[in-house]
């Protein structure tokens, strides 16, 4: 499963380049506005620091414009992804741009009728909202295992993005959900690194060695 970067701040994402564990990077018009900068210098750089795919949302909500916005974002860098919306004028849209060979990523997903539409509107990703869907009561990963059994029985080749995901519990039940990927804040990212048995074990085993007075180096 692919790990991707929920965030459109750029030093967060230089920071965590380094690990090799940042596939790609998602933003949101939210993220843009948290940002405090133009959307397009905000893309360029990302899309300058990380290799894979990179989410950048058109805000327009009729199809006519946002054709042009997903146009113009498109062309900011080729690993640049037309993010759109849920919605017949989005999905329009992204059947417009899977036509001409542009990857999208349709958003704010909560059922797998939902998921097929896009699916059979070409786009590239779709992202189910599971922490969203939660809040209201529903069963946020049992709505990705829907997708997954959906996509599969049909030969749909819309990649699962999993969305919203609030912890690493999540992250881990989207991987065993068949999720093709992850994406998530950085504090999310982070926390899958820890445990607090590693950290107990850890301490114990460098108490140990430092009784030898020994020195590897």
């Amino acid at each position: 499963m692919k790990l991707f970067l929920d965030t459109a701040d750029v030093a967060v994402i230089r920071d965590m380049v380094p690990t090799g564990m940042v596939d790609g990077v998602t933003t949101n018009p939210s993220l843009i506005a948290k940002s405090g900068r133009n959307i397009a210098e905000v893309i360029a750089e990302i899309c300058a620091l990380v290799e894979g795919p990179i989410s950048a949302e058109a805000v327009a909500t009729d199809f006519d414009t946002m054709v042009r916005e997903g146009d113009r974002l498109a062309a900011i860098a080729p690993n640049v992804v037309v993010k759109l919306p849920l919605t017949w004028d989005g999905l329009r849209a992204c059947r417009a741009f899977a036509d001409k060979g542009v990857r999208t990523n349709v958003t704010l997903c909560f059922s797998a009728a939902q998921a097929m539409l896009a699916a059979k509107a070409g786009a590239t990703f779709i992202s189910p909202f599971v922490g969203r869907l939660e809040d209201h009561g529903a069963d946020g990963v049992g709505l990705l295992e829907e997708i997954r059994t959906l996509y599969d029985i049909h030969g749909f080749e819309t990649r699962v993005l999993a969305a919203s995901l609030r912890n690493p519990g999540h992250v881990s039940a989207a991987a065993l959900a068949g999720a093709d990927v992850a994406t998530l804040p950085a504090d999310v990212f982070k926390a899958l690194v820890k445990h607090p048995l590693t950290d107990k074990g850890l301490d114990a085993f460098l108490a140990d060695w430092g009784k030898t007075g020994q020195s590897i180096l």
